[in-house]
């Protein structure tokens, strides 16, 4: 995240003078890490300039502060991280094959949540345990039916968002335990999507039926939107028409009666 022009001296540090606004020496990340580890987040967005003196470092375990001419020596032990594909990046120009050469000794393939399903129920009681310490609150407990309904969900933003649900339901909850028809209709990715007067099926849920998924989405928009039925037809994609027609079928679920 480090912009390019400033990338080598964050890393490799720099001289007094060696740019303007350089008022003083200063030690780079490889001398900080000296003796020790350095992780390198998000390799691939490294420029080019900054790919060769990584490289030159590699190679002789050495390199110049900017504005000097003198070698510094370290033991450090580097570690890289990236979600974008090297060897795609090298075949574009983009990354340099011989890098990728001397970056890739070891490597670790970390599959996403979607490809780990059985890792959910672990994760999800850690963070919504540590938040709920975090913010001196109860921890939540997870139905069956919850869990499930998160495992065939794809976490397209992977611990991060998983991160980010374990934190928002502790936090804006109600009660000691999550259902599957208090989960957002989002996570419902293997349900029905509602659209104009009509209903186009996804891949069906194993655990409810169509007209179940129909009625859990129907009711979760009441609820988000305090029962207004415009705004929970806006919210679904359907026609206030539409919704109205389900309400009378169901009038169960309109959260005024």
């Amino acid at each position: 995240a480090i912009p390019a022009e400033l990338l080598e001296s964050e890393l490799f540090g720099h001289e007094k003078g060696a740019f303007t606004g350089a008022d003083k020496a200063r030690a780079g990340r490889f001398e900080m890490a000296r003796g020790g580890t350095l992780f390198l987040d998000e390799i691939g967005e490294i420029d080019s300039a900054t790919q060769v003196k990584l490289l030159r470092f590699l190679e002789s375990r050495s390199f110049e502060r900017l504005g000097s001419s003198k070698p510094i020596q370290v033991d450090v032990r580097l570690v890289c991280a990236t979600n974008r594909n090297l060897s795609d990046m090298v075949k574009r120009g983009e990354f340099r094959e011989d890098l990728l050469y001397r970056l890739n000794v070891i490597t670790i393939h970390l599959p996403p949540l979607r490809e780990r399903r059985e890792d959910l129920p672990m994760l999800l009681k850690h963070y919504i345990d540590s938040f709920a310490e975090e913010n001196e609150l109860p921890p939540i407990d997870l139905t069956e039916g919850a869990i499930k309904v998160l495992q065939d969900y794809r976490w397209p933003g992977n611990i991060r968002e998983l991160r980010n649900f374990c934190e928002n339901t502790v936090v804006l909850k109600r009660g000691n335990e999550l259902s599957e028809y208090d989960l957002d209709p989002k996570y419902h990715n293997q349900t029905e999507t509602l659209l104009d007067d009509k209903l186009q099926p996804l891949s069906s849920s194993p655990t409810l039926s169509k007209e179940e998924n129909e009625k859990r989405l129907l009711r979760n928009a009441l609820i988000k939107t305090n029962g207004n039925r415009t705004h929970a037809a806006e919210l679904m994609g359907i026609s206030r028409r539409t919704l109205h027609r389900k309400l009378i079928q169901w009038p169960e679920l309109d959260i005024h009666q």
